[in-house]
C-alpha cells in the first residue's frame, strides 16, 4: 500500500515535466515558422535571419551544462521555476519587437531559457526506477512531438490576428501558456534530489565541460552516437523541406502535413511503444536497431518521386519516427545510469548542449550540401550514421563499457 502512494505520488510531478517540456516545444514550433517571415518583415536581410534562427540553439548549446550543473547544487525545482520564468519574459519581449535587436534579445532569451530539458531529463532520472527510466523519457519525447504537431497550427492562427510587422498576439499567447506552466510547476512539482552536490566549484566552460565528458567511457559513446544522429536528422530536415518544395512540388500547407505526420508518429512511439520496446529488447539493442533504421530511411527519402510518394515517403518518415523513438530516450536513460548520481543534471546538460551544437552544425551543412546537388544531404545522413554503428559496439547493453 505505501508503495502504491509512493507511486501515484509520482505521477503529478511526471506530469509537470511533461506539461514543463512541452510548452518548451510548442513554444518552439509557435515562433518557427514565423520567424524567418517576420524578420524580413522588419528589414532583415537573408544572413541576418540565420543569424537570429541561430540564436536560439546557440543559447541552448551555452546554458544546457548551465542549468544542469546548478541543478545537481541547488535542486531541480528551483532551476525549472527560474528557466520557465525567463522563458515566459522572453515572449514577452517578443510580442513588442518592433526592430531586429529587440526580436534577437527575445531569442536569446528564449533559447536560455529552454535549456532546461536536460534539468527536466535529471528530474525524471531522479524519480523514476531504473527499469522504468526509458519509458519515462520515451515520455518526454511524446511532448516534443506533441508541441511540434501543435505549434505551428497555432502560431500561424495567433500570427493572423497580429497586423502587418507585428507580432503582439503569438508574444502574448506563448507568454500565457508559460504563465501556467510557471503555476503548475510551483504548486504541484516538489524537490526531487535527495542528495546534493555540495563541493560543486561552478564555472562556465562549455568546451571544457564537453571535453570532460569526453574522456569517460561510456559516456563518450553515447554523446558521439547522439551527436552524429542529431547532425544526420537536422541535414536530412533542412533539405527534406527544399526537396519537397522543388522537386515533389508540394504546397505550404502539404508540408505542414507532412511535419504534422511526424510529429504524430512521434508521440505514438515515444508515448506508447518505448516501454513495450525496451522491455522485450533493452536500451543497449534500442539504439542499434534506431541506428540501421535511420541507414535505410535516409537513403529512402530523396529516390521517390511525385507518382510514388505516398507510400514511399510516408514508410521513410515512419521508420525515422520508429528510429528517433528507439534512440533518443534510449541514450538519455543510459547516460543517466552511467553518470555519477552525483552528476546527473551535468551530464545531461552535456548532452543537450552538444546536441545543441549538433543542430546547428546540421542546419550549416544542409543548405550548402543540397547546392551542390539533391541528393547529397540524404546519402551524407544515411552515411555518417554508420559511423554509430562502430560506437555502438563499445557500449554494454547494461550501460557499462564491454572492456575497461
Amino acid at each position: 500500500m505505501c508503495d502504491l502512494r509512493s507511486q501515484l505520488s509520482m505521477k503529478k510531478p511526471i506530469v509537470v515535466i511533461f506539461i514543463t517540456i512541452f510548452i518548451d516545444m510548442l513554444g518552439f514550433g509557435i515562433i518557427i515558422p514565423i520567424l524567418p517571415i517576420f524578420s524580413k518583415e522588419l528589414g532583415a536581410e537573408n544572413y541576418q535571419v540565420g543569424l537570429i534562427a541561430m540564436s536560439y540553439p546557440i543559447m541552448n548549446f551555452l546554458f544546457a551544462p548551465f542549468w544542469g550543473s546548478l541543478s545537481d547544487r541547488f535542486g531541480r525545482r528551483p532551476i525549472i521555476l527560474g528557466s520557465v520564468l525567463i522563458t515566459t519574459v522572453a515572449y514577452l519581449i517578443f510580442s513588442q519587437s518592433v526592430n531586429l535587436w529587440i526580436l534577437l534579445v527575445s531569442r536569446i532569451l528564449s533559447g536560455i531559457g529552454s535549456a532546461n530539458l536536460s534539468v527536466a531529463q535529471a528530474y525524471v532520472a531522479d524519480v523514476t526506477r531504473l527499469e522504468e527510466r526509458t519509458k519515462s523519457m520515451g515520455m518526454i519525447g511524446a511532448a516534443f512531438g506533441l508541441g511540434f504537431i501543435i505549434g505551428p497550427t497555432t502560431g500561424g492562427y495567433l500570427k493572423s490576428m497580429s497586423s502587418y510587422g507585428h507580432v503582439d498576439w503569438v508574444g502574448y499567447g506563448a507568454a500565457a501558456i508559460c504563465l501556467v506552466n510557471l503555476v503548475l510547476a510551483y504548486f504541484f512539482l516538489p524537490e526531487s534530489l535527495k542528495e546534493r552536490k555540495k563541493d560543486l566549484r561552478f564555472n562556465f566552460k562549455v568546451i571544457s565541460g564537453i571535453a570532460t565528458e569526453l574522456k569517460r567511457k561510456v559516456i563518450r559513446e553515447l554523446l558521439l552516437i547522439n551527436f552524429i544522429f542529431i547532425t544526420a536528422f537536422m541535414i536530412m530536415q533542412i533539405a527534406a523541406s527544399l526537396f519537397w518544395r522543388e522537386s515533389i512540388g508540394l504546397t505550404e500547407i502539404q508540408m505542414g502535413n507532412m511535419f504534422a505526420f511526424i510529429g504524430v508518429l512521434t508521440v505514438i512511439v515515444q508515448g506508447g511503444l518505448v516501454g513495450r520496446m525496451v522491455k522485450r529488447f533493452g536500451e543497449y539493442r534500442l539504439v542499434t536497431i534506431g541506428i540501421y533504421l535511420c541507414i535505410v530511411a535516409f537513403a529512402m527519402i530523396p529516390w521517390v518521386t511525385r507518382e510514388t510518394f505516398i507510400p514511399f515517403e510516408l514508410i521513410a518518415f515512419g521508420l525515422l519516427a520508429l528510429a528517433n523513438g528507439c534512440i533518443t530516450p534510449s541514450i538519455t536513460s543510459l547516460l543517466s545510469k552511467s553518470a555519477n548520481p552525483l552528476e546527473v543534471g551535468q551530464v545531461l546538460g552535456v548532452n543537450q548542449s552538444f546536441g545543441s551544437l549538433a543542430r546547428a552544425l546540421g542546419m550549416a551543412l544542409s543548405g550548402f550540401m543540397y547546392g551542390m546537388n539533391i541528393h547529397l544531404p540524404f546519402l551524407a545522413s544515411a552515411s555518417i550514421m554508420m559511423i554509430c554503428i562502430w560506437l555502438a559496439q563499445f557500449i554494454h547493453p547494461a550501460g557499462n563499457p564491454v572492456n575497461e
